[in-house]
């Protein structure tokens, strides 16, 4: 990575990245087609309501403390951090409740750096990336079958991650549009294989709201490393998950909250220790 390249990336902003997270949100969600069930929005919207004033009454917030919230929240909407808070802190919930009857791979958040139509690629295939893209190379394949067994031919497979440096690409300024972003065929027999780089642990922004939170709180602002995937295949449902490294670092205490055991990759490392291979199956329920 040259020093230009270096220097513009470091410079992305968590009021940037967390403005154009919302309006990716906005655009993406603009023809959703969801119907309102009034009684349901009445229970949900008074349950949480109730919760929060449960908890001003029992910790006896001051006005001070109210104040210091309303201001808190505020900022948090003008840095454009409320994907960002949700997806860390409330998403991992919502996916338990979306795919708790499933039998297949587990799911988990898909955070708030997705970004739809990554230019599509057949197996084997090499993920779009910078000549001297930082980090271990990695071979990632599989297979990805049905709950019965059954090989899902063409199935796809979509994948985005960090950089060396826990960057995504579209989210900081000096990163090629795709970078690190594809959309994957696999074979006629379900089989799937990506050359990428192996991504580093990173810190969710916190010179924004959010880091401001955890800086009150006393928290930390760290990821595991993690691969963002959604596998689809007609008939089947779509999953979404994040795939971890066995002894990485903040796998018991990630800031998310978004790992799962089944969800720890094993890779094994060449002779040489320069590259990485690492193989994982996914196992789709029908829709």
């Amino acid at each position: 990575m040259s020093d230009e390249s270096y220097e513009a990336e470091t410079t992305a902003k968590a009021a940037e990245s967390g403005n154009k997270a919302t309006e990716r949100f906005l655009q993406n969600t603009a023809f959703a087609n969801v119907q309102a069930d009034q009684a349901r929005i009445s229970r949900i919207a008074s349950r949480v309501i109730k919760a929060m004033n449960d908890a001003v009454i029992e910790e006896e917030v001051t006005y001070d403390e109210y104040n210091i919230l309303k201001a808190w929240l505020i900022k948090m909407g003008n840095d454009g951090e409320w994907p960002l808070f949700l997806d860390v802190w409330l998403e991992h919930s919502v996916e338990a409740v979306h795919n708790s009857a499933k039998k297949g791979t587990k799911g988990t958040i898909e955070g708030p750096y997705y970004v739809p139509n990554a230019p599509q690629q057949n197996t084997p295939a090499t993920i779009e990336m910078r000549a001297d893209e930082p980090g271990t190379p990695l071979k990632f394949h599989g297979n990805v079958t049905a709950v019965d067994g059954t090989p899902l031919k063409n199935a796809v497979i979509e994948l985005w991650h960090a950089d060396d440096l826990g960057f995504y690409s579209q989210y900081a300024p000096g990163l090629p549009e795709w970078n690190l972003r594809g959309t994957f065929i696999a074979d006629e027999n379900g089989y799937y294989e990506i050359h990428t780089v192996q991504p580093a642990p990173y810190q969710i922004p916190t010179e924004g709201a959010c880091g401001q939170l955890i800086s009150a709180a006393g928290w930390h602002a760290w990821r595991p490393a993690h691969l963002h995937i959604k596998v689809t295949a007609p008939g089947y449902d779509l999953i979404t998950t994040q795939l971890y490294f066995d002894g990485g670092d903040y796998l018991d205490s990630d800031v998310a909250g978004a790992v799962k055991p089944e969800l720890v990759l094993r890779p094994t490392l060449s002779a040489d220790g320069t590259n990485a291979d690492a193989k994982y199956d996914f196992v789709l329920d029908p829709a």
